[in-house]
C-alpha cells in the first residue's frame, strides 16, 4: 500500500480491541461502530490495520443493491480468508438472519479474525429489520467467537443512533468516529513548506487523504490548483460531486440550499430567499437534514445572554472550497479552462481564506488551552443581527448560554499586515459589547504575520496552532 499518514490513535485502539478478543472469555467477540464523512478514509484505515493485523478476515461493502446485497456478502465470505468459507460454497442464505448464522459458523473457534461490513447504513436503509438481525445474532452466535467486527458508516447520524438507548447496538459496541487529516497530518502529507502553508491546504483539501496524496510533495497551492483544476477527473474536482450523489441521491432541495450555503449565505432568511424564496417551513426542514447529516453546522452566538441569530456553515472544508470555487464552474474545467477558475480563486481567496480560517482557529484553541490564565472551555465567536459588533473569538465556561466569558478575541490572517495595535483596540472596545464581558476580560489575538501590538493576554500564530493539531501527526 502507499505510505499511510496518521490515523495513530485509531490504529492503536483498533489494535487494543483485537487483543481483548484474543484473551478470550464467555464472549470474546468485539463490536466497533466507525463513523466519518465520505471519503475521510474509514475503508483504507480498516484495510491497513486488516493487513497489519495479519489475521482471518473478511471485507465487506455494501452497495445500494438491495436485492442483490445479500449474495454479494455470500461471495465475499466464499473468497475470504475465514477458515470456514468453504460452508457458503453452494450453500446461498437467502436473509440476513441465515447468511450471519452461517459467517459465525465460518469463524474459526481456536484463533481471532476481523469482519469488517463497510457503508453499514445502506443495509439499515434498504431493509429495517436487518439492525435488529445483526443485533440477535450478535447476541447468539457472533459474540461467541473470538471475532472483532467492524461496521463503518458515512450517515453519521445513523451510527450515533445505533449505540443509544432503545436501539440494537445500545451497550454492545464500541464506537469509533474517524476525523479528516488533521492540518499536522496533511502538511505531512503535502509536504507544506511553512505552518501558514498547512493551513491553506488544509483548507483546500479538507484533509480528505485522497486528494491529500494528489498533491505533489512541496508543491505551492497556486501550483497544485493550477494542475489540478486542468484535470476534470483529479480528485479536488470529482470527491464532491460523488460524495454529494452518494448523501443526497433524490434531494434536490438540499443540493440547493446547500449550494447556497457554499456561495457565502449564512442566515436563515438569506438562504431561504437565495435558494428560490423557500416557505420557512420548507427552508427549517431542510437546513434540519443538512445539519443531522453533519454536512452543515449551525452557529450561534456565545455570551451570557440567549441568541437566536444562528448562521449556517458548510461543516468540511473541502466543501465548503468546492461548493464557492469549483461545483459552479465545473463546465469551465470541462473545456479546459481551469486557468479560469484559478484566476477567480485568486482574485478573493484573501476574504475567503480570513472566513474560512475561524472554525479551524476554534478548534485549534480549544485543543491548545488552557495557556496560562487563558482557559476555555469552550470557544466560539460573538455577533448581532447587525454584525455591531462582530468577534471572531469567545471563550466561556459553557455553550449556548455561558455563565462566563473567560477570554475575546480576533484573528488576523492575512499574509503582509501584522496584527497591529489599531487592531488591538478594535478588539477592546468590541469586547465591551459581548454579554458577560468587559474592560478585565483577556484579550487573545491571532494572526498568519505575527503580532506588533501590546497589551494582550496571548498572541498566537500559525506555528503555535498548528501544534495542537500535532500530536497525531507522526507517519505510520
Amino acid at each position: 500500500m502507499p505510505t499511510f499518514v496518521g490515523r495513530v490513535a485509531e490504529l492503536r485502539s483498533l489494535h487494543r480491541l483485537l487483543e481483548r478478543v484474543r484473551a478470550g472469555g464467555d464472549k470474546p467477540g468485539q463490536c466497533v461502530l466507525i463513523r466519518g464523512r465520505r471519503r475521510v478514509g474509514k475503508s483504507r484505515l480498516a484495510e491497513v490495520f486488516v493487513q497489519r493485523a495479519a489475521v482471518p478476515s473478511c471485507f465487506f461493502t455494501a452497495s445500494r443493491q438491495r436485492s442483490g446485497e445479500l449474495a454479494l456478502f455470500a461471495e465475499e465470505v466464499r473468497g475470504s480468508g475465514l477458515s470456514g468459507a468453504a460452508l457458503f460454497e453452494g450453500n446461498e442464505p437467502t436473509n440476513w438472519d441465515a447468511g450471519l448464522r452461517l459467517l459465525a459458523q465460518a469463524l474459526p473457534d481456536d484463533s481471532v479474525s476481523v469482519v469488517v461490513i463497510d457503508e453499514f447504513p445502506y443495509l439499515v436503509e434498504d431493509d429495517e429489520t436487518v439492525e435488529a438481525t445483526f443485533q440477535k445474532q450478535w447476541d447468539r452466535n457472533l459474540s461467541k467467537k473470538p471475532v472483532l467486527l467492524l461496521l463503518i458508516g458515512s450517515n453519521l447520524a445513523m451510527m450515533e443512533a445505533l449505540n443509544t438507548h432503545r436501539r440494537a447496538f445500545f451497550q454492545r459496541a464500541t464506537e469509533m468516529a474517524v476525523p479528516p487529516l488533521s492540518p499536522a497530518e496533511t502538511a505531512n502529507i503535502v509536504g507544506a513548506a511553512d505552518s501558514g502553508e498547512a493551513f491553506d491546504a488544509a483548507l483546500v483539501t479538507g484533509g480528505l487523504p485522497l486528494i491529500c496524496e494528489e498533491w505533489p510533495t512541496g508543491a505551492s497551492m497556486w501550483d497544485y490548483l493550477d494542475e489540478a483544476l486542468s484535470d476534470p477527473t483529479s480528485a479536488l474536482i470529482v470527491s464532491a460531486e460523488r460524495s454529494l450523489a452518494a448523501e443526497f441521491p433524490s434531494e434536490v432541495q438540499a443540493r440547493v440550499v446547500l449550494e447556497q450555503i457554499g456561495s457565502g449565505e449564512r442566515t436563515f432568511t438569506n438562504i431561504a430567499r437565495a435558494a428560490g424564496g423557500l416557505h420557512a417551513a420548507s427552508a427549517s426542514r431542510t437546513l434540519d437534514l443538512l445539519t443531522d447529516k453533519r454536512v452543515v453546522a449551525r452557529d450561534v452566538p456565545l455570551s451570557t445572554r440567549p441568541s437566536r441569530e444562528a448562521r449556517y456553515r458548510v461543516a468540511d472544508p473541502y466543501l465548503r472550497f468546492w461548493l464557492r470555487f469549483v461545483g459552479p464552474h465545473l463546465a469551465e474545467i470541462e473545456r479546459g479552462r481551469g486557468d479560469r477558475v484559478v484566476a477567480r480563486i485568486r482574485s478573493v481567496w484573501t476574504t475567503w481564506r480570513g472566513r474560512a480560517i475561524e472554525p479551524v482557529v476554534r478548534e485549534a484553541l480549544a485543543r491548545l488551552l488552557p495557556i496560562g490564565d487563558i482557559d476555555g472551555p469552550v470557544v466560539g465567536g460573538y455577533w448581532t443581527r447587525t454584525n455591531t459588533p462582530e468577534v471572531d473569538l469567545v471563550g466561556a465556561d459553557r455553550e449556548p448560554v455561558a455563565k462566563k466569558i473567560t477570554f475575546s478575541g480576533s484573528i488576523k490572517w492575512l499574509d503582509d499586515q501584522a496584527f497591529s495595535t489599531a487592531d488591538l483596540k478594535t478588539l477592546a472596545r468590541k469586547t465591551n459589547e459581548i454579554p458577560g464581558a468587559g474592560p478585565e476580560t483577556p484579550l487573545v489575538v491571532v494572526s498568519r504575520s505575527g503580532v506588533t501590538a501590546k497589551g494582550a493576554a496571548l498572541s498566537l500564530g500559525p506555528e503555535e496552532l498548528l501544534r495542537a493539531f500535532s500530536a497525531s501527526a507522526s507517519a505510520s
